[in-house]
């Protein structure tokens, strides 16, 4: 259960500075991702899954 929470606070502290550094760079990618279709963005998200399995699969392999 803790490492629920720590893989969540590590996604909203990345998030934060994101929002907190470039909030007008956030603006123009969500202006770009209207433009993509359903199916392009479906494709993104399924790749930034598969990185962020691959990730936490090699967290755990180094011992984190």
């Amino acid at each position: 259960m803790g490492f629920i929470f720590l893989a969540l606070g590590l996604v909203l502290i990345a998030e934060g500075l994101v929002y907190a550094l470039a909030p007008s760079l956030v603006e123009r990618l969500l202006e770009m991702l209207r433009t993509l279709s359903e199916e392009q963005r479906r494709n993104a998200g399924l790749a930034a899954l598969v990185l962020g399995l691959i990730l936490v699969w090699l967290a755990f392999r180094l011992g984190f």
